[in-house]
């Protein structure tokens, strides 16, 4: 069987890593979340210039350290691939998945193709954005604070259905509506799209 490459993708509060840990329960993979890869760092970086821990939707955060967190988690991701693993990854990759030839890049530093790998995404949404407020003020994270205090700014950037620019067939793509309970057959339905080969 191919290796897999699973793309857990979605706005804030749609459950992308609650659906990851679901499958990899069944499915042995490295795990990489981007908030977990370079969390701490970005907090300390913003600490010493003055900002908030928190910030994730400033300028400086967006110029200055949102591509070092994506591309250390990538770099994570190419070696895990390169050792033989599974991998899955977990967090929004807006622009990742607009660069059509980034997929390919990834794969290629792995020294591998899409011949060996099969790559997959799950596209997490929810049917309204009344159920992603009650989500993320229930995980009550600090660095949520700024989306529910610009709620209105913050939902009118939201896309429920990011796209994906990268050269996959349809069949590679699920979108997975995370609305109401998270229940067995959701993800068992989740398990056979990962584990059908493209």
């Amino acid at each position: 069987m191919k290796q897999k490459l699973v793309f857990f993708v979605g706005v804030a509060g749609t459950g992308k890593t609650t659906v990851a840990r679901k499958l990899a329960r069944r499915i042995q993979a490295a795990f990489l979340d981007r908030d977990t890869v370079g969390g701490r760092f970005v907090e300390k970086i913003l600490e010493m210039n003055g900002l908030d821990v928190n910030d994730r939707d400033s300028e400086f955060y967006k110029k200055q350290l949102r591509d070092l967190e994506y591309d250390t988690t990538k770099d994570i991701c190419i070696e895990n691939l390169a050792a033989g693993q599974n991998v899955f990854m977990i967090s929004p990759f807006t622009a990742e998945l607009k660069n059509k030839t980034w997929i390919d890049e990834v794969l290629a530093a792995a020294g591998l193709s899409k011949q060996e790998v099969d790559v997959k995404v799950i596209a997490v949404t929810l049917g309204d954005m009344e159920t992603q407020r009650k989500r993320i003020e229930q995980r009550q994270t600090e660095r949520d604070n700024w989306k529910l205090e610009h709620w209105d700014d913050f939902k009118q950037r939201v896309q429920f259905v990011p796209e994906v620019n990268w050269d996959l067939p349809a069949s590679s793509i699920l979108v997975f509506d995370n609305s109401g309970d998270l229940t067995d057959e959701k993800v068992e339905s989740a398990y056979q799209f990962v584990m059908s080969e493209s």
